[in-house]
């Protein structure tokens, strides 16, 4: 680890091998839909907009969004003013009065733990567990636990070294010189970004016991010097003060509007004028048609997180709303993208 170049590049592109995983549960969820709620026979009959098909029925506001943008992405439903409607393809294949139905071929996933988790979560609203613990409690409590935090964080550790660098490669950190990495796990994008731009600082704001966690992949790292670490709860408190580059990496997509928010408000209150924010993250389309590969991940997502994969639209409407100027776009690696604003 100490000899590891975070700038080096590998010799091969991994888009497939983080593809299958990220899609993981998007078969589960159709087939939720498909099987449970015959969701498409009903939607053909009644094309409506999201709030009538939640109340109708009855099912909660998150996941439904991030089905139906599933099920834009793969061209099974689409957005009329509003209004949801099946495509010709899903009327032929998956509306039960169709001679080509495929409801029986999907009832022989019926009893799969992870469809029956999502008839759960769109019923209720509550999240299921990550699939490798099954005896957690939900996930943000589960990472107060010391063994989930260190098995969960080496898994987003392994990510950040492929992704951070990336997004270091992206940034363009003329003028900024402290950074502040937001709930940045083990510190690897903060390191990414300072090995990328040496004239920067960093500090990670990280809650124990990841705090911990985090200090010890720094030093192993070798960037002890210039990337320390400080201990507190983004949600509970406010975040230190001047900072002049925000980065909020892999984060909001793990919370429901109302928290993100938050976070993004904390954010807009601590930086200095004329900082910038980096959001790093998978973004939905402005029009909640895709990318497919972001749409299945959503769904991962909305099954195991109180979040989801924000829109770039929604991003656009929370960060206007706080003040922020100068958004663009940039994609990254493997699906993932960068928004970055200034505070004025």
């Amino acid at each position: 680890m100490n000899s590891f170049d975070l700038t080096t590049l590998p010799s091969h592109d991994p888009l497939e091998i983080y593809r299958l995983r990220d899609g993981l549960y998007a078969v589960d969820l159709l087939g939720a839909a498909l099987v449970h709620f015959d969701f498409f026979t009903w939607l053909a009959e009644r094309p409506s907009d999201q709030a009538a098909i939640c109340r109708e029925l009855q099912i909660i506001e998150r996941p439904t969004d991030v089905m139906l943008t599933l099920f834009a992405a793969m061209g099974l439903v689409e957005n009329k003013s509003g209004i949801f409607h099946v495509t010709a393809t899903a009327r032929e294949h998956l509306v039960k009065s169709s001679p080509w139905f495929l409801g029986p071929y999907y009832a022989s996933l019926k009893d799969r733990p992870v469809l029956k988790d999502y008839i759960s979560v769109l019923k209720t609203g509550r999240t299921a567990n990550w699939g490798g613990f099954k005896d957690a409690q939900d996930w943000a409590k589960a990472m107060e636990d010391e063994t989930f935090a260190n098995n969960f964080t080496a898994a987003m550790d392994c990510r950040g070294v492929y992704l951070g660098a990336a997004v270091a490669r992206h940034l363009d950190c003329t003028g900024c010189e402290r950074l502040l990495d937001i709930a940045g796990g083990s510190g690897i994008y903060a390191c990414a970004i300072v090995a990328k731009h040496p004239h920067l600082r960093a500090t990670v704001f990280e809650k124990p016991p990841v705090d911990a966690v985090a200090r010890r992949a720094i030093e192993k790292r070798g960037f002890a010097e210039r990337v320390t670490v400080t201990a507190g709860d983004m949600l509970a408190t406010e975040l230190p003060e001047g900072f002049d580059l925000h980065l909020i990496s892999n984060v909001l997509h793990d919370w429901d509007e109302p928290v993100a928010k938050q976070i993004l408000a904390k954010s807009a209150r601590a930086l200095k004028p004329g900082g910038m924010l980096v959001l790093h993250d998978a973004h939905i389309n402005e029009t909640k048609t895709g990318p497919l590969p972001v749409a299945k991940y959503s769904a991962l997502l909305m099954h195991s997180t109180e979040g989801k994969c924000y829109s770039l639209a929604e991003m656009r409407g929370y960060l206007g709303e706080l003040g922020f100027t100068d958004l663009r776009h940039q994609e990254t690696a493997v699906d993932r993208s960068i928004i970055t604003v200034r505070k004025p």
